[in-house]
């Protein structure tokens, strides 16, 4: 039985152009495809009117895999591909199955032997490192930190002690209504030695990526963050 290719293709990681983020051969890609897996249908719709196509999007299939998909429910999203036919996965925004629920899928399609493409396209989480002059030989991503105070306080000192010890680039993430209060707790938990980037609207004109050590972020204005798409990296 012939089976379909499983694509992860990037999505912008904000208003942007999609040419200005993302080759024309992922572009032609998603053009192609008349199946397609999103976190959010009406989010991924409108990436898709964004892209030149004969076919109108009503008639495109997008089916939701999000953080609320029960298990059950994944064989459900192999059946395209099951048929022969070619599926896209898309996030709501950068990598696909890059703290993404879509990674669910693709382990079911490897599980399946089905092929797995993936294309190129931003990740917030690799341009963050890329710009921040912090280690790029070894970095870890902890995805979302503990919401109350004492227990993120908690793990940021354990974060600096495994950089201190291995010489890592921690990289986390928050909610952005959150931004702000990370901000407070990296710089009143860590050492004044340690090194803080604060990677902001990437990809965006807004864009700004900064490394300071906390002594320095202390002493200065701190930038305006909240509801603004950030990712965190420290190295002590």
């Amino acid at each position: 039985m012939n089976m379909g290719r499983l694509y992860l293709i990037p999505v912008p990681l904000g208003p942007t152009a999609v040419a200005a983020v993302l080759p024309q051969s992922v572009l032609a890609r998603a053009q192609g495809l008349r199946h397609f897996v999103a976190e959010n249908a009406k989010s991924g719709r409108a990436f898709l009117k964004l892209l030149p196509s004969d076919l109108p999007v009503q008639q495109i299939s997008i089916q939701e895999l999000n953080e609320h998909t029960p298990a059950s429910e994944l064989t459900a999203l192999l059946a395209p591909l099951l048929n022969g036919n070619d599926v896209g996965l898309i996030s709501e925004a950068g990598c696909p199955a890059v703290a993404d629920p879509g990674a669910a899928l693709v382990a079911l399609a490897q599980r399946e032997g089905i092929q797995v493409v993936p294309m190129v396209g931003p990740s917030s989480i690799l341009l963050a490192l890329m710009g921040s002059g912090l280690s790029g030989q070894s970095f870890v991503f902890h995805g979302y930190l503990p919401s109350t105070p004492g227990e993120r306080e908690k793990r940021l000192r354990e974060l600096e002690k495994e950089s201190r010890r291995g010489q890592q680039t921690q990289i986390f993430i928050e909610t952005p209504y959150r931004n702000q209060q990370l901000l407070e707790s990296v710089l009143k938990t860590c050492a004044r030695e340690t090194r803080v980037c604060i990677a902001t609207d990437l990809t965006l004109e807004s864009e700004q990526i900064t490394t300071r050590r906390v002594g320095a972020w202390q002493r200065q204005s701190l930038p305006k963050i909240n509801r603004r798409p950030t990712v965190f990296l420290l190295q002590a």
